[in-house]
């Protein structure tokens, strides 16, 4: 039953755009898809913000981010790992 429930989650990898709020990180997430009819790479990016518990991402870092319960009004994503430092 648990291993069902894990794999509804989704995960998403992307950029520490800020980190001013206590506990909270905003990501940007981009992906590159062809449009539907003209076949152009578009590129698009979605913001969002995940619950970091202890304040370890900065901006600039590369971090793992994953679907959780509704944590606030804006956020629903908790953030599993730092992947890579900011220089």
């Amino acid at each position: 039953m648990a291993e069902e429930r894990a794999t509804r989650q989704r995960e998403r990898q992307g950029v520490v755009v800020s980190d001013q709020m206590d506990k909270t990180i905003v990501v940007q997430v981009s992906a590159q898809r062809p449009h539907a009819r003209y076949g152009k790479v578009v590129r698009r990016t979605s913001r969002m913000k995940a619950h970091d518990e202890n304040n370890e991402a900065r901006v600039g870092d590369t971090v793992l981010v994953r679907e959780c319960r509704p944590l606030s009004r804006d956020k629903t994503w908790r953030l599993i790992k730092v992947l890579e430092r900011a220089v």
